[in-house]
């Protein structure tokens, strides 16, 4: 499911009475529902070819830069884009130089429908999970989100239209 459904599938799930048991579940089911991925991890002090190079051996869209056990930033493919490539700096720097410091991020007990919304609010596709001490316990991203709703709401999700709203006015086909 591409980013632009996804979002249409928040707002339709916010708004539409025929889908209240889905608005419900949304704002009951929490992040600990979800299966998290690892987080791919990395110090201030590694170099920016160093993270890229990890990125690209883990098949992995971000990594968390942690100060021990406490995240202080995240680096993500957009990251490299536009603020090492885009910038042409140099690969040899290290990563606090171009991360994301103090990041938004989501914890266990936090709704589903939160976390759809800060990373549609924020254009996020990567958010990191962390615990009440600031530790990182894993990342969601926007593949967790769509199977959890395949899976929840196989009905829901299959029947969404591409632009929520969207009526036929004619027939289709011959």
């Amino acid at each position: 499911m591409p980013r632009d459904a996804l979002l249409s599938f928040v707002d339709f799930a916010r708004s539409e009475p025929a889908a209240m048991p889905l608005k419900d579940n949304l704002w009951r089911d929490t992040v600990s529902c979800l299966t998290l991925r690892d987080a791919l991890r990395v110090a201030p002090s590694t170099s920016i070819r160093e993270v890229v190079d990890s990125m690209q051996r883990n098949r992995a869209g971000c990594v968390m830069v942690c100060e021990g056990e406490k995240l202080s930033g995240v680096f993500t493919e957009r990251d490299l884009l536009r603020r090492v490539l885009g910038e042409r700096r140099t690969l040899d720097g290290p990563i606090s130089t171009v991360m994301t410091a103090d990041p938004e991020t989501a914890t266990d007990d936090e709704p589903v429908g939160s976390v759809m919304l800060k990373m549609r609010e924020g254009g996020y596709r990567h958010l990191p999970v962390v615990d009440a001490d600031g530790r990182i316990t894993g990342r969601i991203s926007v593949r967790e989100i769509v199977h959890y709703m395949v899976e929840h709401f196989p009905n829901d999700v299959y029947t969404l239209p591409p632009r929520p709203g969207q009526v036929q006015t004619t027939r289709e086909g011959a």
